[in-house]
């Protein structure tokens, strides 16, 4: 009697192949949270929220990401008082305040992929529009005053 083969359907496959990491998975899981818990905030407790969830995401990094993000996140603050500060993808973000509340740029920590250099980048609401071709994404290798004036000058233009 012959035997009857089993096939997986193609979401097991991808499990099984482990096409996305356990970073990517978790990222994944963080922004969905972020979306639900979002829902029917007000203007003050959005950015009380966000602000909080923000110290917390900071607060499980490695010393040096921490320490970096931290200083990212006074720059953002003083540069740009009027962005909400957030979570996106469980990494600190920052958004235009009111209905639409788009992420505009966010601190990719170098310990969330396992990679050699934290990066500083913009999503494509961000007003950075120059000419043909323009960067959306730094590596920050070090915050040097000239590094801390690039991403306040950064984060002003990309807040319009």
């Amino acid at each position: 009697m012959p035997t009857k083969q089993v096939t997986k359907s193609r979401y097991q496959t991808r499990n099984d192949d482990k096409v996305f990491s356990e970073e990517e998975r978790a990222a994944v899981a963080a922004t969905a949270r972020e979306r639900k818990s979002a829902a029917g905030r007000s203007p003050a407790q959005e950015r009380g929220d966000g602000e909080a969830d923000l110290r917390e995401s900071l607060a499980k990094m490695p010393a040096d990401d921490r320490a970096m993000g931290e200083r990212i996140h006074e720059i953002v603050t003083t540069a740009a008082p009027a962005l909400v500060p957030k979570t996106y993808y469980g990494m600190p973000a920052y958004a235009r305040a009111g209905k639409d509340g788009k992420v505009i740029a966010f601190y990719k920590p170098k310990s969330k992929f396992k990679v050699r250099y934290s990066t500083f980048g913009f999503q494509p609401d961000a007003s950075l529009d120059d000419g043909k071709m323009w960067a959306t994404e730094f590596a920050v290798i070090e915050l040097t005053p000239g590094v801390q004036d690039q991403i306040a000058e950064l984060i002003k233009k990309a807040a319009g």
